[in-house]
């Protein structure tokens, strides 16, 4: 029997802890001196008055403020002298990720919540295990719930390569170095590969990801088993790197009880564009940085707000916002997923449908792929990938990680990429939603009632 129903904890929204567990409030501060504000370069961190005046040069006053208020809600800071490249779909992105993999001369760090011992999990490990024997060191985290399914021996066989392998959060409470806590998931899917180039975004290493979803395909596939899950992942190089090496050091160190080798990258980086970019980590801790960075670009924005949501079970709070935004003239569009793995986590999303498009906000449901993305573009200049769903399971109980990157550049990349999933999307209109049965009426607010752990 298949464990694939593991990789999504159903089981576990049911503890009664989850009643106790809110996300905080997040509030627009006022502007404040921007001395404070953190960027750094190749060199390192940049002093307060060159890092302001650099700030003020690429964002202006308005986006001055903005990256301060970021900045103290997420305790983040900003990198420039980044190269960012948008992957789409596996092919692409695992392409991309073997070859910088093939490519390594020091390290290899990868840390995924899916690891599947399948045809392309495979490819993978045979990389890997080569890499190795090179005298690359490669060091793996992989979630012990999202790899349920893969058989141990899969694993074993990279370790007996000389391959450092570590179960994040052990099912078992008598394995593993840290406080057992099986609620709390390692959702993140980075790569850094000798602390130059690294990725991170929604794909994990698995055979859904063979086959190439109907985004910017020219022809379209007779057989929906030639169709791909609809994702998308982030190739960067420049300092930013770095942040995403120290997230892996410390998660590494907290799970085996042991630094990482070799150490994380610091300073000089090696520069390798202009691009602002700053990594947002979430952990099952209360801090919920990569809440805050949504619900604040959401009320800040003034013209537009298109997001890409895999898992959208929003909270109040979050849906107060969009709502708000919509009210107050900003386009706010959402490309969602109709193709889902459970149906239970469909209803969920669908219990705030109605309130939405009473609002003005306009829904799409992606046709026939299942999207699995998670990004956002705010006024064409604010933009994320990562790997946090917007649902509360992300944003309080699993390690995520996401890359805000500033700038109208990306975000036109990335909007153009939210009109080509539209154009492969259905609208949901209001009129239509109202004409469901009392019984999918029911269901989604049972399911509603009920998301708060899924």
């Amino acid at each position: 029997m298949s464990a694939s129903w593991l990789k999504r904890p159903w089981f576990l929204m049911l503890l009664p802890c989850l009643a106790c567990l809110r996300l905080p409030e997040v509030q627009v501060l006022p502007v404040p001196p921007a001395a404070g504000l953190s960027l750094e370069d190749g060199r390192g961190p940049v002093p307060p008055a060159e890092a302001q005046a650099r700030l003020l040069e690429r964002l202006g006053p308005d986006g001055l403020a903005w990256a301060w208020r970021e900045q103290a809600a997420t305790g983040a800071p900003l990198s420039t002298g980044n190269r960012v490249g948008l992957l789409f779909d596996g092919p692409q992105t695992l392409g991309a990720m073997m070859a910088s993999i093939q490519a390594a001369k020091v390290s290899i760090n990868l840390e995924t919540y899916i690891f599947d011992g399948d045809e392309v999990g495979l490819k993978f490990a045979d990389l890997l295990i080569a890499k190795r024997r090179e005298g690359v060191q490669v060091n793996i985290l992989y979630d012990s719930l999202g790899t349920a399914g893969t058989p141990e021996p899969f694993f074993a066989r990279m370790r007996a390569a000389g391959i450092r392998l570590c179960a994040f959060h052990p099912l078992n409470p008598f394995k593993g170095q840290a406080r057992w806590r099986p609620n709390a998931r390692d959702h993140r899917k980075v790569l850094v590969v000798d602390d130059s180039v690294a990725f991170a975004g929604g794909a994990n290493i698995s055979g859904t990801y063979k086959f190439r979803s109907l985004f910017r395909r020219r022809a379209r596939p007779g057989h929906l088993r030639s169709l791909g899950w609809r994702d998308t992942h982030l190739r960067l190089e420049g300092p930013a790197v770095a942040g995403l090496q120290r997230l892996f050091a410390a998660t590494w160190q907290a799970e085996t009880g042991q630094a990482l080798e070799p150490g994380p990258a610091g300073p000089p980086w090696p520069e390798a564009g202009e691009t602002l970019v700053r990594v947002v980590a979430g952990r099952p801790d209360g801090n919920s940085a990569i809440y805050r960075a949504y619900l604040l670009a959401i009320e800040q924005a003034t013209t537009s707000i298109r997001l890409t949501a895999s898992y959208f079970v929003p909270d109040p709070q979050l849906l107060a916002c969009l709502k708000r935004a919509a009210r107050r003239g900003v386009a706010v569009e959402l490309v969602l997923t109709t193709v889902s793995e459970s149906s239970l986590l469909q209803h969920a999303s669908q219990a705030c449908y109605g309130e939405l498009l009473a609002a003005g906000v306009r829904l799409f449901r992606l046709n026939r792929s299942l999207l699995h993305a998670k990004t956002a573009v705010v006024d064409g200049v604010w933009s994320t990938v990562g790997s946090s769903n917007l649902d509360r399971r992300s944003f309080l109980f699993n390690q995520e990680v996401n890359l805000i990157v500033l700038g109208g550049g990306f975000g036109r990349e990335l909007e153009s990429a939210f009109r080509e999933d539209q154009r492969n999307a259905t609208e949901l209109t209001l009129e239509a939603w109202r004409r469901r049965s009392w019984l999918d009426r029911l269901k989604d607010r049972a399911a509603g009632w009920l998301g708060y752990g899924l």
